[in-house]
């Protein structure tokens, strides 16, 4: 029997969670000055995660900026530094 794990077999949950766990990461890489900017791309719920994701990243005293993809397939996040002007 073929197990193969397509889009239609994946579980929403750990998916959802795994990309959270990322968007967390990067949240942390930017806040610590490891870098300026991190995008987490190829999200499959970039979407849903921006409302959470939103308000970690201001806790955190950087941004989150939504990169729409064509076609309303969905949105990668960039987290970026916020500059003192």
């Amino acid at each position: 029997m073929d197990q193969s794990a397509d889009e239609s077999t994946t579980p929403v949950g750990p998916t959802l969670e795994r990309e959270m766990n990322l968007v967390r990461q990067a949240i942390a890489m930017v806040a610590s000055g490891a870098s300026r900017r991190v995008v987490v791309g190829g999200l499959q719920f970039g979407e849903e995660l921006l409302v959470p994701a939103r308000g970690l990243a201001t806790e955190a005293g950087v941004r989150l900026v939504p990169l729409w993809m064509p076609d309303d397939a969905g949105a990668d996040i960039a987290i970026e530094r916020i500059d003192d002007e």
